[in-house]
């Protein structure tokens, strides 16, 4: 089986499993969690980096608390969807945010297909704005394949880069835990 630089079956290939099974390696929530840390903090230094840019002219304002009322939330929503924005441009590209490069991880369709561009931003929803309750959840319903219940409903999953094996199997795509 022909595989391209990310180790997974090249997109005009992947649909063709008729004679050898292809088994998964499921990223580890640890390494995911990490990924995700990589992601946060170099998304964060440039979300604020673009936010004391952008508020240099107040920075000489001599009340500059009145900008600032109620501007808790604003700063959640906007960075979210900046996160948003993050994640399901990587994601719908390659399959890999820059902490998942690291970490050689892709998130991919659950037949190892690339994702598109709906289904990152459905799976990219949960990690920015729901992220406790999406992985709390996803570990209680969905353990059996690591996937958050944003990855459930987007049905992508993240696999570990590696060297596909192959089995004897009546089926045709396999999911093994990585210890």
């Amino acid at each position: 089986m022909h595989y391209n630089n990310v180790d997974i079956p090249s997109e005009t290939r992947v649909g063709d499993f008729t004679s050898k099974p292809t088994e998964f390696s499921l990223a580890r929530w640890s390494e995911r969690f990490f990924a995700w840390l990589i992601d946060f903090i170099i998304v964060s230094i440039g979300i604020e980096i673009l936010f004391y840019a952008a508020t240099f002219p107040l920075w000489f304002d001599s009340n500059p608390d009145r900008w600032f009322r109620g501007g808790a939330s604003i700063g959640f929503v906007v960075r979210s969807l900046i996160f948003l924005a993050y994640w399901t441009y990587f994601e719908s590209t390659g399959g890999q945010s820059l902490g998942k490069r690291i970490f050689h991880l892709k998130t991919v369709g659950i037949s190892g297909q690339t994702v598109n561009v709906r289904d990152a931003l459905l799976e990219s929803f949960g990690k920015s704005f729901l992220l406790p309750i999406d992985l709390i959840l996803g570990w209680i319903f969905t353990n059996d394949k690591r996937q958050r219940i944003f990855n459930r409903a987007s049905n992508t999953i993240v696999i570990k880069l590696r060297s596909q094996t192959e089995e004897n199997s009546s089926s045709n795509v396999h999911y093994r835990k990585d210890n």
